[in-house]
């Protein structure tokens, strides 16, 4: 993987560590607010969609080794 490359998806992953983080402060402001659950929940699957994303940006990133 080229240098370039390696560091767009290191800034990328740093922007979605960033949205993950905002997602959770937001969903734990909804749940002490006491805002609707289906908000809440919709908003807990958008995190884990960014979560899931996530994931496979590092696996791109850190090579598995084979022992």
């Amino acid at each position: 993987m080229a240098d370039q490359e390696q560091a767009e998806i290191r800034l990328t992953v740093a922007r979605l560590r960033q949205e993950h983080e905002d997602f959770d402060a937001a969903i734990n402001a909804m749940i002490q607010t006491g805002c609707d659950a289906l908000r809440i929940q919709r908003m807990k699957k958008k995190k884990l969609v960014i979560k899931d994303r996530l994931s496979k940006l590092e696996d791109q990133i850190i090579p598995d080794i084979i022992a």
